[in-house]
C-alpha cells in the first residue's frame, strides 16, 4: 500500500448535458463523457447581504463528466515515483515553451484512445500506459457501458484489451492489453502535491476522436474542492488546458512529462460546453486505485 487517504464515497456519472458529437459509425453512441445519473457542481456559496454578478455565475456552474477510467503493484509504481525523486526540478521550468515540447514528446508515446462497443451502445475516451505488462489507467465512466475494449497507441494499430476493475467512486478503471504491450511506453508518475498555481501542464487525449491531441494550460487551482454526484466534496486539480469529450481518462503532465492527474470533467454554464476550467482526479489517488484494482485482479 502507499499510505494515500482513500477518498471514500460513491462516485456516480452525470446525466447527458450535450449533444452526441457525430462519429463514423452508425451505432448509437453511449455519452460516456456525461453518464446518465450525475449532476457535478459548485456547493452553493454562502449567503451573504451583498449580491453581485459573481454569485449567479457560480449558480450556473455545472461540472459536467466526460467520455469525450499486491506487492508487484506496489512495485512498479515505487518505481516510478523513485525516478520522479531523482528528477532535479528545474526553476526554468515553466518559463521555457521548449520544455512543454519535450513534456508532449516524453507523454505521447504512452497515451492510447480507447473505444468502447457493446451490443447497442458505444463510447470511447483516452487513457495511459503505468509499467511494461500493458496496464492502462482511464476514467470508470469511459468503461462502464460494457463491450469489446479496443486501444489504439501513437503507431495507429488497433489491439484488444480486457478490463482488469474498476471503481466508480474514484472514477478509475484499469485495462490491460492483451499482445503487442511492449508498442506502449509506460508514462513516469509524478505528484499532484507539487503542483504550484500558474505552473504549465499538458492535457493529452483523444478530444472529439482526434488521436494524440495536446492542449496546453496551467494550474488554476490545486487541491479544488468539488461535489461529484453523491460521493460528496473530493479534490482535484483545475485547469485551463483545453479538455473536450474523448479528453476523459487521458493524463494531465507536468512540464516535465509527468503524470499529475487524470483528465476527467468541466465546468460548464447552461451547457454551453468548455469555459476554461477543468478539473483532473489527482495521480496520488488514481494510482493508489490502480494499485488495488491490479493487486485484486
Amino acid at each position: 500500500m502507499l499510505g494515500y487517504d482513500d477518498p471514500g464515497g460513491q462516485y456516480h456519472a452525470p446525466g447527458p448535458r450535450y449533444e452526441p458529437w457525430p462519429g463514423p459509425r452508425t451505432y448509437p453512441r453511449h455519452r460516456a463523457d456525461l453518464p446518465p445519473g450525475t449532476v457535478w457542481d459548485e456547493p452553493p456559496p454562502e449567503r451573504s447581504r451583498r449580491r453581485g454578478p459573481g454569485r449567479f455565475l457560480l449558480a450556473g456552474l455545472l461540472i459536467a463528466v466526460f467520455s469525450a477510467a499486491s506487492g508487484g503493484a506496489a512495485g512498479w509504481y515505487a518505481s516510478l515515483w523513485a525516478n520522479v525523486q531523482q528528477t532535479p526540478r528545474l526553476a526554468a521550468d515553466a518559463a521555457v515553451p521548449e520544455a512543454l515540447v519535450g513534456a508532449a514528446e516524453e507523454a505521447l508515446p504512452g497515451v492510447v484512445s480507447i473505444e468502447v462497443v457493446g451490443d447497442e451502445e458505444a463510447s470511447s475516451g483516452s487513457g495511459f500506459v503505468i509499467d511494461d505488462q500493458g496496464h492502462i489507467v482511464t476514467n470508470n465512466h469511459v468503461v462502464a457501458s460494457g463491450g469489446r475494449i479496443t486501444v489504439v497507441g501513437q503507431d495507429g494499430e488497433e489491439r484488444t484489451a480486457r478490463l482488469v476493475g474498476r471503481v466508480a467512486r474514484t472514477d478509475i478503471a484499469v485495462l490491460r492489453v492483451a499482445e503487442g504491450a511492449e508498442a506502449f511506453r509506460p508514462l513516469t508518475l509524478g505528484r499532484s502535491t507539487d503542483l504550484k498555481v500558474g505552473e504549465p501542464v499538458l492535457a493529452v487525449g483523444s478530444p472529439l476522436g482526434l488521436s494524440g491531441s495536446v492542449t496546453a494550460g496551467i494550474v488554476s487551482a490545486v487541491d479544488r474542492q468539488v461535489r461529484m454526484g453523491n460521493a460528496g466534496r473530493q479534490s482535484a486539480v483545475q485547469t485551463d488546458a483545453s479538455i473536450n469529450p474523448g479528453n476523459s481518462g487521458g493524463p494531465l503532465v507536468n512540464a516535465r512529462g509527468q503524470v499529475v492527474g487524470v483528465n476527467t470533467a468541466i465546468a460548464t454554464i447552461d451547457g454551453n460546453g468548455n469555459i476554461g476550467i477543468g478539473f483532473a482526479i489527482p495521480i496520488e489517488r488514481a494510482a493508489q486505485t490502480a494499485q488495488e484494482i491490479i493487486a485484486a485482479a
